[in-house]
């Protein structure tokens, strides 16, 4: 299947060699945590691709260096609660100065859409460039309405990064907001009758902190 330009599909040998441990029925809580955490530094190499850079002049030992420093406080995380909180520590082990908020969905187990009960955004949000987490990306339902939220809020540079997709979770997303930059580590098969991933991994939330 042929993706969007703005589709970026990893593949690193790092990362799919962590991903093929995160899937297995048999990766303990403790190892899937860590195994989140270290699949999001490796994909956020890409993603922040693009943060604005300052120059600066750094005094080493043997002289003056031309160098070039994050330019500002410029990046917002927004993980999708709750699973998407998995993400944020991979992120901040690179990038310590990125404000984090926060917007909670839960879904319909029987329409499967999602409805909000919690959004706190960082201030200046509408300057900042902005990278939405959510393990996985299934029906794409969240991921619509988590950026539509950030957009009435005032964000405009917004980025979505995920685990791993299904076909129509991507579709979905890409079709909702064409300017959405899309960051998966890989694209499964499809979803099945109740909206989980196939093959995926299980429920992401409850592999995280342990509540299956």
């Amino acid at each position: 299947m042929a993706y969007r330009e703005n589709v970026t599909i990893y593949n690193h040998p790092l990362i799919q060699h962590k991903l093929s441990i995160l899937r297995d029925v048999r990766t303990t809580d403790k190892q899937f945590r860590e195994l989140v955490g270290e699949i999001t530094m490796l994909m956020t190499f890409e993603a922040t691709r693009d943060l604005p850079l300052e120059p600066v002049d750094v005094t080493t030992p043997m002289g003056i260096a031309h160098a070039h420093r994050l330019q500002g406080e410029n990046l917002a995380l927004v993980p999708i609660l709750r699973a998407g909180i998995g993400m944020v520590d991979g992120i901040l082990e690179l990038i310590p100065a990125a404000r984090v908020g926060h917007i909670g969905l839960y879904r319909d187990e029987e329409t499967l859409e999602p409805h909000e009960y919690y959004c706190k955004l960082p201030v200046n949000i509408d300057h900042r460039l902005i990278i939405v987490l959510d393990p996985m990306l299934a029906t794409g339902g969240s991921a619509v309405d988590a950026i539509t939220l950030i957009k009435q809020h005032g964000g405009k540079k917004i980025k979505f990064m995920c685990i791993i997709a299904a076909p129509e979770g991507i579709e979905k997303l890409s079709a909702a907001h064409p300017d959405v930059d899309i960051y998966c580590a890989h694209v499964d098969e499809k979803l099945n009758d109740i909206g989980y991933i196939v093959p995926g991994l299980g429920d992401a939330g409850d592999r995280i902190f342990g509540t299956k």
